[in-house]
């Protein structure tokens, strides 16, 4: 197994502080289906980044190979939805982990 960094990039720099109430209805299916994800182990850590620059979502999952982590993401239902919600995959070739 390895692990991978899917970075969830939003469909404006100004999300999620201007969500709309259908955003925030979509994105309670999005937490479920992470929470799922953890439960099963295949999601190290899941949650918001604020940068400067905007927000944008991280989630470090464990999978066999990169195919298998995009997969993880393009089941999101935020991806299944097509509201411009983006994820870009990233191999961590080494991690630290805490006991």
């Amino acid at each position: 197994m390895a692990y991978f960094l899917l970075r969830l990039n939003p469909p404006r720099p100004s999300f999620p502080f201007d969500a709309t109430e259908a955003e925030k209805a979509l994105f309670s299916e999005h937490s479920a289906y992470w929470l799922e994800r953890a439960a099963s182990g295949e999601a190290v850590a899941v949650g918001p980044v604020f940068e400067a620059g905007g927000a944008w979502g991280l989630a470090l999952v464990e999978a066999a190979d990169e195919a298998q982590a995009q997969e993880l993401g393009a089941a999101d239902p935020v991806i299944k939805a097509q509201t411009g919600f983006a994820y870009t995959v990233s191999p961590v070739p080494s991690l630290i982990l805490r006991r």
